[in-house]
């Protein structure tokens, strides 16, 4: 007597839907850890996308700083969806907000140490924007603002600051990275963690398990 489910077959076993590829556009050493610590299997590839060009373009339209940092995100996925409109794609980008002026990767120690002394004592704004593309068209997106309060820092600290760290924070704006030493310029931060580090990571999670791309 045959007791299997007669509805199944053993020889046509069921077929389980496969998610699409996760791509993140970008080569951020942080976004990529951020996501691989939450268990997210992706793909990094970097969208070439000329930030200054645009950036200038649109303060010249008198953009805002949300409306910057949305529009960078979405061309960084939209530059890696055209070759891969099959793929989930997933672009980001931050800006940082300080008295009504953007300001971007310091060039050089002297301007580091610029902008620290004129954040010490004050508060400023991260704009962190994440845009997903999926069958070569935005379906997502998100901004999260993250208020960054600076204690009274001395000259002294914030020179020795950024001569010892000077080899990371070059390519952070603002000069600091929350993740490391940096953590010790602010008194308050009130915000995501994550949106500190450049990706709202949990509506990322959040929309990625609702489509059922990760699980959940």
């Amino acid at each position: 007597m045959n007791f299997l489910n007669p509805t199944k077959s053993q020889d046509h076993p069921q077929i389980m839907p496969t998610s699409p590829q996760i791509i993140l556009a970008s080569q951020s050493a942080i976004r990529q850890k951020i996501l691989r610590d939450a268990g997210v299997i992706f793909k990094a590839l970097p969208a070439r996308v000329d930030e200054e060009t645009v950036l200038l373009s649109l303060q010249a339209e008198n953009a805002s700083p949300r409306d910057i940092a949305d529009t960078l995100a979405e061309l960084k996925a939209e530059k890696i969806a055209r070759k891969y409109p099959e793929a989930v794609v997933l672009g980001s980008d931050q800006i940082l907000s300080f008295q009504g002026k953007l300001l971007t990767k310091p060039e050089t120690p002297e301007i580091a140490r610029e902008h620290i002394s004129a954040f010490s004592g004050g508060t400023h704004s991260l704009i962190s924007a994440a845009v997903i593309y999926f069958d070569g068209k935005p379906v997502w997106r998100n901004i999260a603002i993250a208020k960054m309060t600076v204690r009274n820092l001395s000259e002294d600290y914030i020179g020795a600051y950024v001569d010892r760290n000077w080899s990371e924070i070059q390519y952070c704006a603002g000069a600091y990275q929350i993740e490391s030493e940096g953590a010790r310029l602010f008194s308050r931060i009130d915000g995501s963690y994550h949106a500190v580090l450049g990706l709202p990571l949990l509506p990322v999670l959040g929309y990625l398990t609702q489509r059922g791309w990760i699980e959940g």
